[in-house]
């Protein structure tokens, strides 16, 4: 069932039970002021019956024939009247008794005053008359032909309205739920003509602050996203293919060569050496890509711990002067960090592969070959920088040292793929820290910020 169907059964449905709640409430009030008002009526007519026959000089007969005429054309209210010894004194048509009134009814009457029930279809109100210090009871019955009527018309009117009403809710349920999701409609045809080769289509938006034009938005944004990682994944194709390309290019070169001719024992050897060199360079890539990828994860799939940072500071400072002999690191930890601001959740492994990148590009650009590391901390942030002496980076490639494959021009004579420091900030984010690089004066500066809990 289409969302406008939907809308308009449940448009219409909760009208049509506000309706009928209404409808009903009305009726059954209608019906109980009738109830009230015809017993005032009924009260009225005693009254009006017991002082005519008690206050004037009317005779009985004369009554007896003016309530005969009446009942020819209308429901004439029958009274009757006893006196305090439950005798009765007088009666419209003591033939046609309608109440039948028994001495247990007309105790009743004397002790409540007032009494008022239902008889069969007839109301009957009975109520203590005085007259020259004495108490009688009196009695009045009738059937409300015209308050039945009245309420018959109401029920039929009722329900013929409802039913009316309802089909005319449902036509403007349509038309309505037609109108408002007509921007929808066309949202929807939109998409249909966004795909992979026209991620540059975006949808139609306007100045009205609704939820249609934020939907709009939001999915405008999702494609500008999307069109983005689909642009930056070519490139990064492009690039690990070109990566790839070269040290496989470069062994089949020297293998050919070592193939189509004589070479004493030295000269296979050097073939040998340059392709075991151009080889582990493609393990260096490959490894990067890896570390890439599972830093890549949705950071839900990704296992978090509970770790200290310079245990982490001091397996890469290990690990770096281990496989690098000339590499000089030194780890100096500020007197004011406290223990428990070296602890944070995050992974152990993903750490230390960024360290690994840090500690290694700044021994790499180094002359010296040396990198300081430095940890200090504050009331809010651990920071650790990783500094070396070297070239200034020129601002120019400060703004694009964290996209990937790029490398300047004074880093095209050292060994790398460009992979490293992209890595590296997408593992500190992942990590919910800050990365910013300072370079001036001949020294680089690299700062990590972790937020203290």
């Amino acid at each position: 069932m289409k969302i406008r169907t939907r809308l308009t059964l449940l448009f219409t449905l909760i009208t049509a039970m506000l309706l009928g709640i209404y409808s009903v409430s009305i009726y059954y009030s209608s019906r109980e002021a009738r109830v009230q008002s015809f017993y005032s009526e009924l009260q009225n007519e005693a009254i009006a019956k017991a002082d005519l026959y008690f206050r004037s000089s009317l005779p009985e007969q004369e009554m007896h024939k003016l309530y005969k005429n009446n009942t020819r054309t209308l429901n004439e209210v029958q009274v009757a009247i006893y006196d305090s010894n439950k005798q009765l004194i007088y009666h419209d048509d003591a033939k046609v008794d309608y109440v039948k009134e028994t001495p247990q009814m007309l105790a009743e009457i004397f002790e409540r005053k007032k009494i008022d029930f239902f008889l069969n279809d007839l109301q009957v109100i009975g109520m203590v008359y005085h007259y020259e210090g004495k108490m009688y009871a009196v009695t009045a019955a009738a059937y409300d032909q015209y308050g039945y009527d009245y309420l018959t018309h109401l029920l039929t009117i009722s329900i013929v309205s409802f039913f009316i009403i309802l089909i005319l809710i449902y036509l403007a349920g349509i038309f309505l739920s037609k109108k408002a999701l007509s921007p929808l409609s066309e949202m929807v045809d939109q998409i249909k003509k966004i795909t992979a080769g026209k991620l540059q289509l975006r949808l139609k938006t306007t100045k009205q602050k609704d939820e249609l034009n934020e939907l709009a938005l939001n999915f405008n944004g999702m494609l500008e996203r999307l069109e983005n990682s689909f642009d930056s994944q070519k490139h990064f194709v492009s690039n690990i293919s070109h990566e790839l390309r070269t040290p496989l290019a470069a062994i089949i070169a020297e293998l050919e060569l070592a193939s189509e001719k004589e070479k004493t024992k030295e000269e296979y050897q050097e073939t040998v050496r340059y392709a075991l060199e151009d080889a582990r360079k493609m393990v260096t890539l490959s490894n990067s890509l890896m570390d890439l990828a599972k830093a890549s994860y949705d950071p839900n799939e990704i296992s978090f711990s509970e770790i200290r940072l310079d245990e982490i500071l001091l397996e890469s400072y290990t690990k770096i002067t281990k496989e690098n002999e000339g590499y000089k690191v030194s780890l100096n930890i500020n007197d004011s960090v406290e223990e428990h601001q070296l602890i944070i959740q995050g992974n152990e492994y993903l750490l230390q592969v960024a360290f690994n990148n840090l500690i290694d590009n700044a021994c790499k650009y180094s002359p010296e070959h040396t990198c300081l590391i430095d940890v200090k901390a504050n009331s809010k942030f651990l920071k650790i920088s990783f500094m070396n002496t070297g070239s200034t980076i020129e601002k120019e490639d400060l703004q694009h040292i964290f996209e990937p494959f790029y490398r300047s021009e004074t880093s095209r004579n050292e060994k790398g793929h460009g992979i490293g420091l992209f890595l590296t900030e997408k593992i500190i984010h992942l990590h919910h820290a800050g990365i910013n690089v300072v370079s001036e004066h001949n020294r680089t500066a690299f700062t990590v910020e972790f937020m203290i809990t």
